[in-house]
């Protein structure tokens, strides 16, 4: 994919699982043929920045003798579902859900003319979840030996009769063999009646035609009781709750994990580190793929790393990947601010947003402990947050159209500023008060 600073490499690892030896892999590729920039994206996937025609050919093949090739060549989602981090080791969890979204990407490799952005979101059912990801479906458990499968709308989740977990690949298969049939591109853009036919298909209703009334899954507990504390509120049981409102990847406030440290069991933590505004360095992911050993490292949908490994070594590790240039500090005020490449590697953009985001993060780090979010957007299209938060700054030919508890293409309130201007508003802005009042002249 071309962009301002040359080509896009995408790389979409297995489950969102690496090898250390896979990690330090996707670094070696971003210094030898990119510019050693690697974005972590909302979907947990890695892209190397900076690729050219002349090295694209050695990249992929650097890329598939690590085993993080391309599975398909049709257009097709290269990755098809998205689990939480921890899956597979979640103690609270109701179903494998790796199993369930290996079998899953299995099935969904025999269906052609899927959309390349189509997802799966697969939740395990316990302590720590997925947030906010903007899947087409998502598979929630609500007992050990069921799910339901949700249909995204534009508004909430259309609900399919519960399916036994051991049926339920088959289930979601016949929908998204149904969804392509419709022609659209994500589930959402379908209207009520199709997706209501569509949900009726999951169940075997061949016809579109259901026999009951699809129930509403109750929240399994999946996010509602994290147990991530900051360094320096590490204590023996590592079980302190935190949580954190940020749109970083896309979100609103999320109920996934924010950084720190959990534990696991007796033996075993969790640690979780996010790239501020989801850009890495290739020396970042070597760094991290020091520190994983043989137990590998996870990328997930708030743009981070999880690492595993045992308790007492949780303090030096979370030291060493801040030292990197991660985020390890749940209140860091880069977690309240959503940040695109920008100029000059978007060539969409007309301003360094990341170096903008990052002066912004000082002196939002008050609004930002109210649970307020903020956008820095190098145009209009928002990639990096499209929906709300509640100071949007849109740069247009150098300057900043700001938007107040709006998204990026809403219409701002004017004048247009430079950046060092709507920083000093923001610096000079009432905490306890309302953003619009700094930006109201």
């Amino acid at each position: 994919m071309p962009t301002g600073d040359g080509l896009l490499a995408r790389v979409h690892p297995p489950l969102g699982i690496l090898t250390a030896a896979q990690l330090r892999a996707v670094a070696e590729a971003a210094r030898l043929y990119g510019n050693g920039h690697i974005d972590i994206t909302a979907r947990g996937n890695l892209q190397i920045r900076g690729v050219s025609e002349g090295t694209a050919c050695a990249l992929a093949a650097h890329l598939t003798e690590a085993g993080l090739g391309d599975v398909r060549s049709d257009g097709g989602p290269q990755r098809l579902t998205l689990t939480s981090p921890l899956a597979g080791h979640d103690p609270d969890a109701l179903i494998d859900a790796i199993a369930l979204a290996r079998a899953v990407e299995a099935m969904g490799l025999t269906i052609a003319g899927l959309s390349a952005k189509m997802l799966v979101a697969v939740e395990s059912g316990g302590r720590w979840g997925l947030g906010e990801a903007e899947a087409d479906l998502l598979i929630r458990p609500i007992a050990p030996s069921c799910v339901a499968i949700g249909l995204a709308s534009e508004t909430a989740h259309h609900w399919c009769p519960e399916v036994d977990v051991a049926n339920a690949p088959q289930a979601i298969g016949r929908v998204l063999v149904a969804f392509v049939a419709s022609e659209h591109r994500r589930m959402r853009d379908l209207d009520d009646t199709r997706r209501s036919s569509i949900a009726a298909i999951a169940s075997g209703h061949v016809d579109g035609r259901a026999d009951r009334q699809a129930p509403f899954p109750p929240p399994c507990g999946e996010g509602q009781r994290v147990g991530v504390v900051p360094l320096a509120a590490i204590g023996t049981s590592g079980t302190t709750p935190s949580s954190n409102s940020s749109p970083q990847g896309g979100g609103e406030p999320r109920s996934a994990m924010p950084p720190g440290f959990v534990r696991l069991g007796a033996d075993l933590a969790a640690i979780v580190a996010e790239a501020p505004f989801g850009r890495c360095t290739a020396d970042g992911l070597d760094a991290a793929a020091a520190i994983a050993g043989d137990k590998g490292v996870r990328c997930t949908p708030e743009r981070g790393l999880v690492l595993l490994a045992s308790p007492p070594r949780a303090e030096a590790i979370l030291r060493s990947l801040n030292a990197a240039g991660f985020i390890t500090d749940p209140a860091d005020p880069r977690r309240a601010i959503a940040a695109c490449p920008g100029a000059p590697a978007c060539a969409s953009g007309s301003t360094p947003v990341p170096e903008h985001a990052a002066h912004l993060a000082e002196a939002f780090a008050p609004f930002a402990a109210r649970g307020l979010t903020a956008h820095v957007s190098g145009c209009a299209k928002g990639c990096a947050h499209p929906r709300p938060a509640d100071l949007t700054l849109v740069a247009e030919d150098g300057l900043y159209r700001v938007v107040i508890d709006g998204a990026p293409g809403e219409t701002g309130q004017p004048p247009s500023l430079t950046f060092e201007a709507a920083l000093d508003r923001v610096r000079r802005a009432d905490p306890a008060r309302s953003l619009a009042g700094a930006f109201s002249s």
